[in-house]
């Protein structure tokens, strides 16, 4: 499906606005300007187009554009590798039809072969997410390091998803350390999968709820962030063991478009490690009692099975 225009047209207008003239190496005239950043003749000139072609694609209008003009067009914005990719991927789903799109739709299951190698990852957390940020599949630690987020929705008939539990869930704002930041991320994450799938009315249905329900959401999806999520380190409390100082890696799942393994470690005799430890320990015990009581009642588990 095509990008609506006014996606277009918002995310080059703020990633104008970010960029002032210094910033640009153009001379800045006196200080009565009407707007934040760059004017779009100023673009139009660091860009190497006229005023009227920028104007258009300001406009939304990225039908034809040459793959020469986004980079130009891109390099004077001064974009990051997010923000080109998003760029390039509003323009690559302008000029393609539905008939020509080689994107296939995203998977909601995981192969079992996927969620065996979760598994064989005891001590470290470790899921697999989609681009509307659903956990599809995750391993004990993974879980137990979410408090039990994950079976907890599973059992309610829910698919488990970080997007609403970031934005919806009181909890998350004592899970993170810096729940704002976490927010940030959300929206930028959930703006990127746009600019992949647009027009997606359960993507747009996700984030119509979570702009309606959390005014924090609200206004970090009006800034028009991306970001590709990739690595990093990340601090979580967690409430039976406290803080988590997590570096993570998220690695694409190249069989299954759109899916991807985030795993998370710490260093080796860190404070984190041990509590990664204890936390394994708990969430083993916890399994067992549970598994005996099942038994006995005759019943299934019902975290033998947890993938969608």
């Amino acid at each position: 499906m095509k990008p609506d225009k006014s996606e277009v047209r918002d995310f080059l207008v703020s990633r104008r606005a970010k960029v002032t003239p210094e910033q640009a190496g153009l001379s800045h005239y006196g200080g009565n300007r009407r707007v934040p950043g760059l004017r779009r003749e100023e673009v139009a000139l660091l860009a190497g187009v006229s005023i009227d072609y920028f104007t258009k694609l300001e406009k939304g209008n990225l039908s034809g554009v040459s793959d020469s003009v986004l980079h130009s067009v891109a390099q004077a914005l001064q974009l990051d590798d997010a923000e080109r990719s998003h760029l390039i991927d509003l323009a690559r789903s302008a000029n393609t039809s539905p008939a020509r799109s080689t994107r296939r739709p995203t998977r909601r299951t995981v192969r079992a072969g996927l969620q065996m190698v979760l598994d064989q990852m005891p001590g470290m957390p470790a899921f697999v997410t989609n681009g509307r940020m659903e956990v599809l599949a995750w391993n004990a630690l993974g879980d137990a390091m979410h408090s039990g987020l994950f079976t907890r929705e599973l059992a309610a008939g829910r698919t488990p998803s970080f997007a609403r539990f970031n934005a919806l869930d009181e909890a998350s704002q004592h899970f993170y350390v810096d729940w704002e930041m976490a927010i940030a991320t959300t929206a930028s994450m959930l703006r990127t999968e746009v600019g992949r799938c647009p027009g997606d009315p359960s993507l747009s249905a996700l984030i119509g709820e979570l702009c309606t329900r959390s005014d924090a959401f609200a206004t970090q999806w009006a800034r028009h962030d991306v970001r590709i999520h990739r690595s990093g380190l990340k601090h979580f409390v967690h409430p039976d063991v406290g803080e988590l100082a997590l570096h993570y890696e998220v690695l694409p799942v190249l069989a299954d478009e759109g899916q991807a393994i985030t795993v998370y470690a710490a260093e080796v005799g860190s404070p984190t490690h041990e509590k990664l430890q204890l936390l394994a320990s708990m969430s083993a015990t916890q399994r067992a009692e549970r598994i005996g009581l099942h038994v006995e009642d005759g019943a299934a588990d019902p975290e033998d099975e947890h993938t969608f």
